[in-house]
């Protein structure tokens, strides 16, 4: 079977496309990789303010992620149905391409190691914080309040004029 120019042309656009939005994917994977390490720093150094921060930047990352994935799939499974059928596609198209998928594996393990890692310390750390305000003692837990106590009150008063 012999493509023609036209459909060899859009098979290889097909794979130029393809190849964007892997490379699009990869740059949001690491940028997760490098809010997870700079949220972990924040969790170790117990600073709140930017725990918050790098936790709504890695929702915000995360949804562009979800967002691309979802061009992403019907894309790979058009590349899948050309790249079966193709026997003259370029080689250093479909070789960028595997390399690309191979980064975005390998990117995507050490996102999920790393958030591994930060859920762990998070765990701990608020293990800690549960352990510390169990063991904090009320000075006032068995005293009486000074309102509830009987004070003698005047039953006459002196009036001088």
């Amino acid at each position: 079977m012999e493509l023609s120019q036209e459909e060899l042309n859009e098979r290889v656009e097909i794979l130029r496309r393809f190849r964007t939005l892997l490379e699009q994917q990869r740059g949001k994977f690491q940028e997760y990789l490098n809010v997870l390490e700079k949220q972990q720093d924040s969790i170790s150094s117990e600073n709140p303010e930017s725990l918050i921060a790098h936790t709504e930047l890695e929702q915000q990352v995360v949804k562009n992620i979800a967002n691309l994935q979802k061009v992403i799939l019907p894309m790979s499974r058009m590349y899948k149905s050309v790249y079966n059928t193709a026997e003259n596609m370029p080689e250093e198209q479909t070789k960028s391409i595997e390399k690309l998928q191979s980064e975005l594996n390998d990117l995507q393990s050490k996102v999920l190691k790393q958030n591994e890692i930060n859920r762990d310390l998070l765990r701990i750390h608020i293990d800690n914080i549960r352990t510390q305000i169990q063991n904090f003692k009320n000075p006032y837990k068995n005293a009486r309040s000074v309102y509830a106590q009987k004070q003698p009150v005047a039953s006459l008063v002196e009036i001088n004029a």
